[in-house]
């Protein structure tokens, strides 16, 4: 069994009118909860930002961006190898893919502390919430399978054996479908939710990284890392209807590597992260046409919308740190540094950010 340090770390709710206890090691510098708490203000009133929170794999931590500052606010001690993060469609939980430890942490958003972890099974990288908020898909790269587990009972449901190496998850709008990418097989697996059983496979470019549903589901978009395309799936006949491809001028094609993907609300734009070209590009969903490119930190990996689509919010493993986009203008505008490795990340509403 593996050692896990963040087991010996303590993380202590912080109560009203009570100072917090920092208790993170190795990092002197991070404010104690509490103090931060009053500096910020976050303890009363009306909180005016989303929260991004951001996995760093080399650190186990987790960094916190106010977004209307774009600082880092707080620093949060998890698990070993933290990559895929994601929030409980009540955003009372945020779940982090501690992959090295070989778990699922949930932790309490309103006080930070680590409420129970889950069977994630062994390396668990990317996973995706079905809509009933209650089962939670997660790929498990070295086992060659997708996990199913049940939140509130903490069990899993179902292992269901898929391609080599799988990575991308994602769960369709309507529940009815998830979608586990595997990397060595070059596949996007479809998975029937009401049976946990797969009902399809769709070959695709080679090392398919993530999966995204447009918000209508009528299309599946695979980005596919070494292939360098995405590909645009027909979900009524899981067939591709088309392959997006891409040039940036003074950039090697092999630099040019797609992996996270953002796709708007209103289903008109999706944004793709080109890894370690450090781009990302913009596709009219319309035309299938990139429209931009835009210059981003190095080695991009995930992304993050604003609720009000007006941020973007990328992850940028090699240089360390996130770059907020304008998404009207299409630029970027700030640079803010974060751990070692960021790897995902996901925003947390203002409405629900703890007072």
């Amino acid at each position: 069994m593996k050692t896990q340090p963040w087991k010996k770390r303590k993380m202590q709710a912080v109560s009203a009118g009570k100072s917090a206890q920092c208790l993170m090691k190795k990092r002197p510098g991070v404010l104690c909860l509490g103090t931060l708490g009053l500096m910020l203000g976050v303890s009363s009133g009306t909180v005016s930002a989303h929260w991004a929170y951001v996995s760093n794999e080399k650190d186990d931590t987790v960094s916190v961006i106010d977004t209307d500052t774009n600082e880092v606010i707080k620093t949060l001690d998890v698990g070993e190898r933290p990559r895929g993060v994601t929030l409980s469609h009540d955003y009372t939980r945020l779940f982090i893919c501690a992959s090295d430890s070989d778990t699922v942490q949930v932790m309490d958003v309103g006080n930070d502390s680590i409420l129970f972890e889950l069977p994630s099974g062994e390396d668990p990288e990317q996973f995706a919430l079905h809509p009933d908020n209650r089962h939670l898909y997660i790929a498990n790269e070295d086992d060659a399978i997708a996990t199913v587990v049940d939140i509130e009972t903490r069990q899993v449901v179902s292992q269901i054996d898929v391609g080599v190496e799988p990575e991308g998850m994602a769960v369709s709008h309507d529940g009815k479908y998830a979608i586990v990418t595997s990397e060595t097989s070059n596949m996007a697996h479809w998975i029937d939710t009401a049976t946990q059983t797969i009902v399809a496979n769709t070959l695709v470019d080679q090392r398919p990284r993530d999966a995204e549903f447009t918000p209508d589901d009528k299309e599946l978009w695979v980005s596919s890392e070494i292939g360098g395309t995405v590909s645009v799936i027909d979900t009524q006949t899981r067939e591709i209807k088309q392959k997006i491809s891409f040039e940036i001028p003074g950039v090697t094609r092999d630099q040019i590597q797609p992996v996270g993907m953002e796709i708007t609300d209103d289903g008109r734009t999706a944004f793709i992260a080109l890894g370690p070209s450090n781009h990302v590009a913009v596709v009219d969903r319309a035309s299938l046409e990139v429209t931009d490119y835009i210059l981003v930190g190095r080695r991009v990996w995930h992304m993050a919308l604003t609720p009000e689509q007006d941020k973007l919010y990328t992850t940028n493993g090699v240089s360390g740190d996130v770059t907020m986009i304008d998404v009207e203008s299409r630029k970027a505008v700030q640079t803010i540094k974060v751990g070692r490795y960021p790897w995902g990340v996901t925003i947390l509403p203002k409405d629900h950010v703890p007072r």
